[in-house]
């Protein structure tokens, strides 16, 4: 019998709290035509609604993390449409919600960097908390390359990792940035030996996904907000989310685990 997902061009593989969200075109270097951008979106609200899920990792197929657009359907849309066409369309349909779904869903997100990662490709995974790249991966602002703007959060998320004068370097002046650059710049969290990525990438998703869930969505919140709101703000946000986490049963289990002298056990809830 055919595996269904060996066609899939996005796989999910769940392996308990641990959702693993996998492009999966390889022949194209995981490049985005409309199939993949809509599978991708809708696997990303998948795991994002489903409590169960505690941590979700975004990786791809083969020697390449995700090229960004598919550039072959591009050009073909262009001639069939011809004045219609609108690349825009696809950025508010599909780019941004899987962003806006990659930055802010209730758990935290895992960018598994397997091979290079180019445009809306590396704006996707700018757009996690954590970036593992292997050694061999390496992230290129394409954009300009292909005479287009910015898209997929860029010009949100790379000049908070690595400041405006860089990001707009970055961007003005597309390359290839090698594994070590990336974590030189603050690209990449970790960089790992290509023989051990897979192995290092599950054991820190199984880590995340044993523990506690609301207070790292909290985080992820507060971050955001700060980022955009001064300081008063941000302090009365922080209180909120205090509360709220407070609340939670995960913070009952820690602080009686702590006056045990025991290791807690998180739930999620």
């Amino acid at each position: 019998m055919t595996d269904p997902t060996a066609t899939s061009p996005v796989v999910l593989e769940r392996d308990g709290g641990v959702a693993l969200v996998r492009l999966n075109r390889p022949d194209a270097m995981n490049a985005l035509d409309v199939p993949t951008k809509k599978a991708l979106l809708a696997t990303l609200r998948e795991v994002a609604a489903d409590e169960s899920v505690r941590c979700v990792v975004l990786t791809g197929t083969g020697r390449a993390f995700c090229v960004g657009q598919d550039l072959k359907e591009h050009v073909q849309l262009m001639q069939q449409e011809q004045d219609g066409f609108a690349l825009g369309s696809t950025v508010t349909e599909h780019y941004n919600p899987i962003v806006e779904l990659l930055t802010t869903m209730d758990k935290p997100v895992v960018a598994a960097v397997n091979g290079v990662a180019a445009g809306a490709g590396a704006s996707f995974a700018f757009a996690a908390d954590l970036r593992i790249l292997a050694e061999s991966a390496g992230f290129n602002m394409a954009f300009t390359g292909i005479a287009l703007s910015c898209d997929s959060g860029a010009s949100f998320a790379l000049p908070r990792l690595v400041g405006t004068a860089r990001a707009k370097e970055l961007l003005l002046r597309p390359r290839t940035l090698g594994s070590q650059e990336c974590l030189e710049l603050g690209l990449a969290t970790e960089v790992v030996p290509d023989e051990g990525f897979e192995a290092h990438v599950t054991q820190l998703a199984t880590t995340l996904a044993a523990g506690p869930t609301k207070a790292y969505g909290a985080v992820r919140r507060a971050v955001a907000f700060s980022a955009a709101h001064p300081l008063t703000e941000s302090l009365a946000h922080e209180a909120e989310l205090m509360n709220s986490t407070g609340a939670s049963a995960d913070h009952q289990t820690a602080v009686a685990a702590f006056l045990a002298k025991e290791k807690p056990v998180f739930e999620g809830r």
